[in-house]
């Protein structure tokens, strides 16, 4: 079989081109492999030379037809298709039957829906020739392909947008902005319905694209942001190479231009005027300038500065960052007085400058700032500043200490008033005269009481007190000799009786109240009334202090034990003032190396021996012993009205009897079990003198001795006392461990009576059977408190072996 091209759809001029270019490839492929190749993949039905039974083209279909007729495809066709109607030509695949229509007798395909080669480039669909009445293959099932034919239906179209871009004013021609791309849906590798181009429609004067890339770039290089600072340009893209016919789309492109230092500051008046008053404190500030800047951001940042030596002097400039103003402040204080109007240049600079345009110009700017010192009424002003006076201690009263002075800075120079402060001197020790400022003493002064006095002087305009100046004034007392020297201390020395001629006693210092310019100097000497003194003699020391020896051999103190040695002190004056000290001198006992042992006096001698500290010591120590005393007391006391109180309860001598019988082990009601145990509780028994027996009443002798445990009961072996025997067990373990708890002179007796017991009573000191095998001969080995109960016992049993035999 072979290949036949059977037809094409001539609804459009444009497609003529088209299927021609197919028809002539389709012929050289015919012409080259002949008609009896075998298509692709489909193996020889005969060995040798076959025939192919297809004839059949790939078929192109135009997308876009708006036709109202179907649109023809083509048309597939078997050579043993003898146009008799008995071969039945049918399709499957994409499209088949919906899309796409065949005539079962002519094979004839149309399509008959508007294609999208946008949406869907080629269908694969499989064509089949059957026998009409067999419905039997006739050739093999082959496949082929319909291909949407694209035509230039969609335009260029900017997907990223909308499009903002930046660019620093000034820059050069040329300077690379952004780039924009357009997308054109159209085939790009069919024709030139996808090759775009674009251009500038809107902002040609200041930038340019490039035609293929899409990059925009400057055209000029004179942009200027404080001039314009966006631009709008327009950018079109065109398809089918920008050629006539074909299709474009637009974008808008934001392009900012961003700031550079192009502008240095500038004032906008060449001077300012600010006013203050003179008694502006340091750092108030004056007024505000501003240096006005075309640019933004950072490259607005400026410092101020004083640039004259005058201003720098009396004023200071700082920037606030948030206004980038300048404010002048007093650096310091104004006199009106002194000079009434201060001119004050102020430069602004950029702080960051941009180098490429240094030689735009300079970027600073001087103003000038002229400062009015306004006049107000000052209060005076003290004049000299001296803030120390001096004045002897025995000054008269009224005496001139000194002279303080004010003057009234004002032009007018009002009169000044003078007054004290007396919250400085409230003892009114000194008064000022209110007219000339003279100080004077109003009270004695005493250095010994108050060396230093410090005082407020307050200054006033006459007519107006309101304006008050204070000054701080120290008024120091100058020292006379007006306190004699005394003894540092009332002097104690102790000789021994066997003391030798020479021998030191006691070194002697005196204190002087006073402090003369030149330093203390005293004299030492016995008084007049020690003239006849052999005993002891003064030796002074020329360094105000003077020593003691004794003058002869041996004391005794049976004759006499003490001595009193009056000295006589005297200092170097203007004028020299002497007072007259004792010396008290004992006699005492000493050992061979000079040790004092014993004196007369023993209030001396605890003294010496006993400091204050130590007689404390000894006190505290007597009071804890005493507080230790009565608390023992107290609790001999408690614990033995507790003993009492536990004696009044004791039932060791009771015996308790019960003659009624319960109803056996189940009866819980016949009688109190607890009455029972309380007596024998051990966990109760605190302590106490443990009475005795019923033979003695006494105490026990020995409480730790007296412990024993209590005797076992001897039981019948068909009798379960297993509880009973725990219970006791743990009662005598009890007792046994709490040695402070003494043992009772008690007999206690369990019994358990089992189930059909013949026992009809559960005590034992009321069981009289005859047939009991109870044994209480040990009872006896318990010693002097239990032998009225083993001869009670003893008895009993005597008295049943009797009534046994």
């Amino acid at each position: 079989m072979a290949k036949a091209l059977q037809g094409c759809s001539w609804t459009m001029l444009l497609l003529l081109l088209l299927a021609v270019q197919e028809l002539c490839v389709w012929a050289v492929h015919t012409a080259v492999e002949g008609p009896g190749l075998t298509p692709p993949g489909e193996p020889a039905l005969l060995a040798g030379r076959v025939k192919r039974g297809w004839v059949w083209n790939q078929f192109f279909v135009v997308e876009e037809y708006t036709g109202t007729e179907p649109l023809y495809v083509g048309k597939i066709h078997s050579d043993s298709d003898e146009g008799d109607g008995s071969i039945k030509y049918t399709i499957s695949g994409e499209g088949a039957g919906t899309i796409f229509l065949i005539d079962e007798i002519t094979g004839d395909i149309h399509a008959t829906e508007r294609l999208d080669r946008e949406q869907k480039t080629f269908y694969t669909l499989r064509a089949q020739a059957r026998d009409r009445q067999t419905d039997q293959l006739l050739e093999p099932e082959s496949e082929f392909i319909i291909k949407v034919q694209d035509i230039n239906d969609s335009e260029p179209r900017f997907l990223e947008g909308p499009y903002i871009g930046s660019v620093a004013e000034l820059s050069p021609v040329g300077t690379s902005v952004m780039q924009v791309m357009a997308s054109d849906a159209d085939d790009p590798t069919y024709g030139s319905s996808a090759r775009v181009v674009y251009s500038v429609l809107e902002g040609e004067q200041h930038f340019t694209v490039d035609s293929k890339t899409g990059v925009i770039r400057t055209a000029v290089a004179d942009l200027d942001r404080e001039t314009q600072d966006r631009y709008e340009v327009v950018i079109r893209a065109t398809d089918m190479a920008g050629q006539l016919g074909g299709l474009s789309g637009s974008t808008t492109v934001t392009i900012v231009v961003t700031d550079v230092n192009d502008n240095p500051p500038r004032f906008p008046q060449k001077m300012y005027q600010f006013s203050v008053v003179e008694t502006a404190p340091v750092g108030t500030a004056i007024g505000r300038v501003k240096a006005e800047d075309s640019d933004v951001g950072e490259n607005t940042d400026m410092t101020y500065q004083v640039k004259d030596e005058e201003g720098m002097e009396m004023f200071r400039v700082t920037t606030d960052s948030d206004t980038q103003e300048a404010v002048i402040m007093v650096q310091k204080p104004l006199d009106y007085e002194s000079k009434k109007v201060h001119t004050v240049v102020v430069e602004a600079l950029n702080k960051f400058v941009d180098p490429r345009f240094v030689d735009l110009g300079t970027f600073r700017d001087q103003t000038i700032v002229r400062v009015s010192v306004l006049d107000v009424d000052e209060p005076p002003e003290f004049r000299p500043p001296s803030n120390l006076m001096e004045v002897q201690e025995d000054a008269h009263i009224g005496s001139v200490v000194g002279v303080v002075t004010a003057l009234d800075p004002d032009t007018a120079n009002h009169p000044v008033r003078y007054a004290i402060d007396r919250s400085t001197d409230a003892e009114r020790i000194f008064d000022i005269d209110a007219n000339t400022g003279a100080i004077v003493t109003g009270k004695v002064l005493d250095r010994e009481t108050a060396g230093w006095h410090n005082i407020t002087v307050l200054a006033m305009e006459a007519d107006n007190h309101s304006q008050v100046s204070r000054a701080s004034l120290r008024i120091r007392i100058l020292d006379v000799n007006d306190n004699p020297p005394e003894l540092a201390t009332p002097y104690e020395a102790a000789v021994c009786e066997d003391a030798k001629p020479g021998q030191l006693i006691q070194t002697i210092s005196v204190v002087d109240r006073d402090e003369p310019q030149g330093g203390h100097h005293f004299y030492f000497t016995l008084a007049p009334e020690a003239t006849n003194n052999h005993h002891f003699s003064l030796l002074d020391i020329q360094d105000n202090t003077a020593a003691v020896h004794t003058q002869r051999m041996g004391f005794n103190r049976q004759e006499q034990d003490v001595y009193l040695l009056p000295i006589l002190v005297v200092d170097s004056g203007p004028p020299a003032l002497s007072s007259t000290g004792t010396l008290t001198i004992r006699v005492c006992g000493c050992d061979s190396d000079g040790a004092i042992q014993s004196c007369n006096s023993t209030a001396y001698i605890v003294a010496a021996r006993l400091s204050p500290g130590a007689l404390i010591a000894l006190l505290v120590c007597v009071l804890i012993l005493v507080v230790l005393v009565l608390l023992i007391l107290t609790l001999k006391r408690h614990h033995k009205s507790h003993l009492t109180a536990e004696d009044d309860e004791d039932m060791r001598d009771n015996v308790i009897k019960y003659n009624d019988e319960g109803g056996g082990e189940q009866d819980t009601q016949a009688y109190d079990m607890s009455a029972l145990r309380s007596l024998y509780d051990f966990s109760e028994i605190k302590g106490g003198d443990g009475g005795g027996g019923p033979g003695e009443g006494g105490p026990s002798r020995n409480p730790a001795s007296q412990l024993h445990s209590l005797p076992q009961w001897v039981q019948s072996p068909d009798l379960d006392f297993s509880v009973f025997r725990d219970y006791i067990c743990r009662k005598v373990q009890q007792a046994d461990e709490d040695l402070s708890v003494p043992p009772y002179d008690s007999f206690q007796t369990y019994a358990f009576e089992g189930s059909d017991s013949p026992v009809p009573s559960l005590s034992s000191i009321n069981t009289w059977s005859s047939g009991s095998e109870q044994d209480f001969s040990y009872l006896g080995g318990w010693g002097p408190r239990f032998r009225q109960l083993a001869a009670l016992y003893a008895g009993r049993r005597g008295e049943e072996d009797s009534e046994e035999s």
